[in-house]
């Protein structure tokens, strides 16, 4: 081995690695909403470069690929704050959410010139279908003027006329209920399906599958509520080509694909074909023909893809690379959806069912990063508080550096957010970027994530703040226990709710030395009171009644107890978050200041709830890799943004 190859020797988080944060900025795009048209395919690209900007783009095998919408407009639906649902193609036309103001437009595929056709109101719009038989547009409104008053948003499912979209005001088909979503019409145009649900539920609690009749004009004239209901979450009702209602059920604790009429799922399993609608228009399957479904599912944490006769159960897994996949839409014998895999980018990828093969149209990475580089995810299963959780396992893996003989890696554990969320073995540079640089990381479905039965996403009933936090400790306790984390470097950090279970971590227990949250919880009565409708009533689940058990919110608010928080904490906050607003992380950041515990308050000026700014991303990421390396005084591998860090001798 040649000097300019040997492998160096240097302490565990100070190895240089070509995984950047430049990388992940200037090289990466997020792609969500991937749909198939006449042949076509489209899908979103968050583009950190464009700061965030959300651009459409169509690729076909004979025209390539090009950007649908022009600079600098950018398509996201903010209805529940989360989104999705923000476009549908029809042809050689395009209607959508345009960003900046929450108005439906449309567009001529050709022209590029959006036309609005909803008026300047304080609606949001997401979850759009097509009535071609009456030339009209269905939609999801959530109707803000209520606000005003200090009352709620108001949801409702609407039609809007193509012919005269802003002389003809739009009618409503369905209203009353706190929330819907999915309205689809059947191949006759005569019966409308939707999803509804009401307070304190959240859409992977209850919700009601409903069809409404209607008659010629669109009117309806009868809705009945066919399937759902109380301790019964639906996912994504679809008519199939002959006429069918199918969709997803977690009546047996596994979301399971269900036939309308039937009691038995068409592929009895326990496995999970759906996952929390945090976010309009979500696809786990879709028609092939009029007999095949293609479909993803997840079992421990990795998803897969199968085929599944319609007439008769029969079910076909099908081998591919990929074990993260999203947003399947079929047409024709063919399909597209989002797919990762363990050293694979996330990327657009088709589907052929005549010739059983996947290629990928767009990556959401183009650099040449050898698959050598990156740590492999390995499936771990662990005890806490006499029950089994999973997570996955990354060491640290750079294969330029080693560890100086004896040295126990520093442990970062990643808790995700919803907390109803789930995490998977996907490539994701944002794990590469810690463990190129010598850090192990565990990523831990704790109790209460998705993707293994409605019972284990249960646990988290009344007990958050509890059961997740006894969750991350016991694996990184575990993996100290198994000599793979140093004791001492054991740190957690996580986003939104799972930057909560960070601060709930830091301050009831002593397994971790520090931590960083990004706009994490830190007042969950403030929560319960400031948060927006969507969620506004989650937390009765989680934790109980607001403000019944205010008491309970007061004991399990890290705020309440700032004194027991020994260790140092680094905090980023958008200052437009309204989701958890800025208050949350300022007054935990504020406690820690005036006790003297070292203590970072980062802020980012026109940033919500998530960082979509590339230079912000940045930061979030160099600052906290500072961070951690002047509280453990390891050496940097590169120069660090130069971040203050108070109380820090």
């Amino acid at each position: 081995m040649s000097d300019a190859t040997a492998v160096k020797t240097a302490p565990f988080g100070s190895w240089r690695s070509s995984i950047d944060a430049d990388l992940l900025v200037q090289g990466s795009v997020r792609l969500s909403e991937a749909s198939l048209v006449d042949g076509r395919y489209y899908w979103l690209e968050s583009r950190p470069a464009e700061k965030g900007r959300s651009v459409l783009v169509q690729f076909s095998p004979q025209e390539g690929r090009r950007d649908v919408l022009p600079a600098p407009l950018s398509i996201r639906s903010k209805a529940h704050e989360y989104g999705g649902g923000s476009y549908l193609v029809d042809g050689n036309t395009v209607y959508f959410v345009l960003a900046d103001d929450q108005r439906l437009y449309r567009m001529d595929l050709n022209s590029q010139l959006p036309e609005p056709i909803t008026a300047e109101n304080n609606s949001r719009y997401a979850d759009l279908t097509l009535d071609r038989k009456r030339n009209r547009l269905l939609c999801v409104e959530e109707d803000h003027t209520p606000c005003a008053r200090g009352g709620q948003p108001v949801a409702r499912i609407l039609s809007i006329d193509l012919d005269r979209p802003l002389q003809n005001a739009p009618r409503i088909l369905a209203q009353g209920a706190d929330f819907y979503s999915n309205p689809r019409l059947n191949p006759k145009g005569d019966r409308l399906c939707f999803l509804r649900w009401h307070h304190p539920d959240m859409p992977w609690d209850a919700t009601e599958l409903c069809v409404a009749e209607l008659d010629a004009d669109g009117n309806v004239s009868d809705v009945a509520q066919v399937a759902g209901g109380s301790g019964e979450s639906i996912f994504q009702p679809q008519w199939s080509p002959e006429g069918e209602l199918f969709y997803v059920s977690d009546k047996s604790n596994w979301w399971n694909i269900y036939r309308l009429g039937s009691e038995r799922p068409l592929w009895e399993k326990k496995a999970e074909f759906a996952t929390p609608q945090w976010v309009f228009g979500m696809s786990t399957y879709g028609f092939l023909t009029s007999d095949e479904i293609l479909c993803t599912f997840t079992e421990s944490g990795r998803w897969q893809l199968a085929t599944i006769d319609i007439h008769s159960g029969e079910h076909r897994l099908l081998a591919l690379p990929y074990c993260d996949i999203e947003s399947v839409r079929c047409e024709s014998h063919s399909a597209v959806m989002i797919a990762a895999g363990a050293d694979r980018f996330p990327a657009v990828v088709s589907y052929n069912s005549h010739s059983g093969k996947f290629e990928t149209i767009a990556s959401s990475n183009n650099t040449t990063l050898q698959p050598a580089l990156f740590s492999i995810a390995q499936e771990i299963e662990f005890p806490a508080g006499g029950r089994s959780v999973y997570g996955f396992y990354y060491p640290p893996h750079n294969p330029a550096y080693t560890a100086p003989e004896g040295e126990k890696p520093p442990l970062i554990v990643f808790s995700h957010g919803g907390p109803t969320g789930a995490t998977s073995a996907g490539l994701n540079l944002k794990i590469q970027y810690w463990t190129s640089r010598g850090f192990a990381i565990l990523d831990v479905n704790y109790s209460g994530s998705t993707g293994f039965g409605r019972a284990y996403r249960e646990r988290l009933r009344g007990s958050w703040g509890i059961t997740d936090v006894e969750d991350v400790c016991a694996g990184a306790e575990y993996l100290v226990a198994k000599g793979l984390a140093d004791p001492e470097r054991l740190l957690i950090k996580g986003g939104s709710a799972g930057g909560y279970t960070v601060l709930a971590a830091l301050t009831f227990h002593n397994t971790f030395k520090a931590g960083a949250s990004h706009y994490g919880i830190g007042d969950l009565t403030t929560l319960a009171r400031d948060t927006h409708k969507f969620e506004s009533r989650y937390l009765d689940k989680l934790v109980g009644p607001w403000p019944e058990a205010e008491a309970i919110y007061r004991e399990r608010s890290p705020i309440q107890h700032v004194e027991q928080l020994n260790c140092p904490v680094i905090f980023f906050q958008g200052l437009e978050d309204k989701v958890v607003p800025p208050s949350q992380a300022k007054t935990m950041a504020d406690a820690l200041r005036r006790r003297g515990i070292p203590v970072a308050y980062i802020t980012f000026a026109n940033e919500g709830h998530g960082f979509r700014s590339g230079e912000n991303i940045k930061m979030s990421l160099e600052g906290e890799l500072e961070f951690y390396s002047r509280i453990f005084n390891f050496p940097l591998p590169e120069s660090g943004p130069g971040i203050t860090i108070e109380n820090l001798q």
